[in-house]
């Protein structure tokens, strides 16, 4: 008589349909179409608009972090749309943007835009020490 086959490790057999014989599912939308981007993506690239933007005209940018965090640690009654610290021993200069508190303050994308811009503008003018109006000749027109 035959011995059973042994009981080793199973492999997975790919699926083909799934179990309502409908097929695999896909994604809802492709991923060049802007809806594909989650909002923090979508805010991110804003953010990396406005930096790209920066960079050309002061290009010392090019060793600051930039970075995006959904909330910030709020100990007062404010809430930060931004903050900025300078270059300490062993990190470089960091500018943070707070995605909610921003996205919140903004009615629809032009204007989030906008927001984050001004937002990146007075964070880099404080941290190089200058005003918004320096830092970007449009800061406030827009």
């Amino acid at each position: 008589m035959d011995s059973p086959p042994p009981h080793g490790p199973a492999e997975p057999r790919p699926r083909h349909r799934d179990r309502h014989g409908r097929g695999m599912r896909g994604p809802v939308t492709p991923p060049q179409v802007p809806l594909a981007a989650s909002r923090a993506e979508a805010f991110s690239d804003l953010v990396q608009d406005s930096v790209e933007r920066l960079e050309r005209r002061w290009p010392q940018l090019a060793d600051v972090d930039f970075l995006v965090m959904d909330v910030p640690y709020v100990t007062e009654d404010t809430v930060p749309l931004g903050s900025s610290a300078p270059a300490g021993r062993d990190s470089p200069a960091r500018v943070v943007i707070y995605r909610r508190p921003v996205e919140i303050r903004a009615k629809n994308r032009e204007e989030r835009a906008l927001l984050v811009h001004e937002v990146v503008v007075e964070q880099v003018a404080e941290l190089l020490g200058l005003s918004p109006e320096s830092v970007d000749p449009r800061y406030g027109q827009e």
